[in-house]
Formats: structure tokens, C-alpha cells, sequence
């Protein structure tokens, strides 16, 4: 898909039309694509290595309104949701002003800039001032990493 990523293909998909069911079908078993691609709309997660009969179960269910994934990747997030969450710590991030570490959790929370702006009655232009001043100050390169250490302190958990 030139130009855009599955995750964002789902987000994108999922915005415009609600009613379209999504399934990853991807090589990508990690936490971080799973976890995107839930929070981006799909609603069922298979490997491409997957069994054609078990493919093809997956699209029916998916069709079906059901949400599916691989036993690998159900055994994962079974495994994600059953270890006990570490507890925010009150001086997480102290650096940041009130404003910064709310918007920490929302990208953390997988939320965009204009999902963000939305959610907090913001301009674009200000959301992306305060994510520029955070990311400067959390001493990370991109949104990939601020959502890595904002997880690692236990913010963005919904």
C-alpha cells in the first residue's frame, strides 16, 4: 500500500465508512501492531502463515460481526490483560506541565493530533506546539517513543 500503512488504511477505512469490518492479516505479531490495529478499528488479527481454512474462518467471522486473531496473537493479549498493570507513579514525567501529560496519555492512547485537538477543544497548531515542547522534553525522537515511555510509567491504558 503505497503510502500508507495498514494501521492507518484501518483508521482511515473505519472513520469514513463505520459499518466496514476490518481484518489484519499481516506478518507483524508484536504487541505494539496488535494493539494499533485494535485501537485503529480492525476487528480481528491473523498472521499470513495462517491455515487457508483458518483464513478463511477468520473472514467469516469477521464478517460476521465478530472480532478474531491467531492463537498465537489470543494467547498474547490474554497473556497482556491478565499481568497485573504497574501503577502510575505520581511524579511520572514531572517535567511536563498538567496539559502536556494529558496529551501524553491520549498519544499514548493512540489518539492523533486531530483526534487530540477534538477531544480537548484545541487548534491542531497548539496540539502539535505542546506534542514539539513534550517530545523536547521527554528527550524522544518521535511519537513511536513517547508512547513507549508514557506506557513504561503506565499511562494510556483506557
Amino acid at each position: 500500500m503505497p503510502g500508507v500503512n495498514g494501521i492507518e488504511a484501518t483508521r482511515r477505512i473505519v472513520r469514513e465508512s463505520p459499518h466496514i469490518r476490518i481484518l489484519m492479516v499481516t506478518m507483524y505479531e508484536d504487541d505494539d501492531s496488535v494493539f494499533a490495529a485494535m485501537r485503529a478499528g480492525a476487528r480481528g488479527y491473523i498472521l499470513k502463515d495462517a491455515e487457508k481454512e483458518d483464513l478463511l474462518r477468520a473472514i467469516r467471522a469477521v464478517g460476521d460481526g465478530e472480532a478474531i486473531f491467531s492463537p498465537a496473537i489470543a494467547s498474547r493479549l490474554l497473556e497482556y490483560f491478565s499481568a497485573p498493570r504497574p501503577l502510575v507513579a505520581p511524579d511520572a514525567f514531572p517535567e511536563l506541565t498538567a496539559r502536556e501529560r494529558e496529551i501524553l496519555i491520549l498519544i499514548a492512547q493512540g489518539k492523533n493530533n486531530a483526534e487530540i485537538a477534538n477531544a480537548l477543544v484545541l487548534s491542531s497548531r497548539t496540539v502539535r506546539n505542546y506534542v514539539s515542547n513534550m517530545y523536547a522534553k521527554l528527550q524522544v525522537a518521535d511519537r513511536a517513543h513517547a508512547i513507549i515511555r508514557a506506557r513504561e510509567a503506565g499511562l494510556g491504558y483506557e
